[in-house]
């Protein structure tokens, strides 16, 4: 009887403890499930977190990306949201972890918003800017083009006055003369009989001249195209002259009538033909003419 008792005390035993075992474990069960979904949950959290710093750092390099002149608070910020991308890769997925990286987001978002419209307003500025130094360096260009114009033509205006201010002379004549003991001059045409070869001209008046002394070059070439008279050169740059003599004389800004003469060289006669006559102003041919000795 007594081990009957035994026994049903054992079993109602055994019951209560499967019993315990079996609420133990599924208490265990749904505790578990109760975790991994709140971990699932806040894994998701974390990713959408991720997801908006993400977002937010993407504005920062656009806002950037739009200056040419980098804006260091931009970059600034950038930098610790990027920080705070990292460091949430690696943090605990738990309540605590995740709200703080929250409330970091939530600061920043709102930093966010005035960096951008103080980024924004400083670049309508500097599109302002910008379209008012485009408008000021086209006016410097065209004032620019405008100067070179004047340039041009003061020069050519300058050249033209230079080309102008020079003295030129008319009335050219050459031609053989006999010399008498006297002084007398007799004209010929017979190379025989002519001692010299007179040239004379007229100074035409040129405003533009100063008064002074002046020199004009004279240049006698026979029909050998020899020069006669000194036939000594003078050089202008790259050009040499051989000229006969050099006509001095005070130009005082009126007309002036010069004759000059070139004799033969020794007892030499002038040769017989062509003869040509050419004035100089320093280098530039301001007359000339021919004329023959038979």
């Amino acid at each position: 009887m007594e081990n009957n008792k035994s026994n049903t005390g054992l079993k109602v035993g055994l019951g209560i403890a499967i019993v315990l075992f079996l609420a133990t474990g599924f208490y265990t069960m749904n505790l578990y499930n109760s975790s991994k979904k709140v971990q699932n949950e806040l894994t998701e959290e974390k990713q959408l977190v991720m997801n908006d710093l993400n977002a937010m750092a993407k504005q920062y390099d656009e806002a950037i990306g739009e200056n040419e002149v980098s804006n260091a608070n931009l970059i600034e910020a950038r930098t610790r949201i990027q920080g705070l991308i990292d460091s949430l890769k690696i943090s605990e997925t738990n309540v605590k972890s995740l709200w703080r990286y929250k409330r970091k987001y939530a600061s920043l978002q709102k930093e966010m918003d005035v960096l951008l419209a103080q980024n924004d307003s400083l670049r309508v500025e500097n599109s302002y800017l910008a379209t008012s130094l485009d408008s000021t360096r086209v006016r410097l260009e065209e004032r620019t083009v405008f100067t070179d114009s004047l340039l041009v033509q003061n020069n050519a205006l300058a050249e033209v006055v230079e080309n102008a201010a020079i003295l030129n002379t008319v009335g050219l004549k050459g031609f053989g003369v006999i010399e008498r003991t006297s002084g007398k001059l007799i004209p010929t045409e017979r190379a025989s009989r002519a001692d010299k070869i007179r040239v004379c001209f007229t100074v035409a008046k040129n405003a533009l001249v100063q008064a002074g002394d002046e020199e004009l070059y004279v240049q006698v070439i026979d029909p050998k195209n020899n020069t006669l008279g000194l036939n000594e050169q003078v050089t202008f740059g790259e050009k040499t002259l051989n000229y006969s003599m050099i006509s001095k004389f005070n130009y005082e800004n009126a007309s002036l009538n010069i004759c000059e003469f070139v004799a033969s060289k020794g007892e030499n006669k002038f040769e017989k033909g062509r003869y040509v006559v050419n004035v100089f102003n320093a280098k530039d041919l301001v007359s000339s003419s021919e004329f023959t000795l038979k």
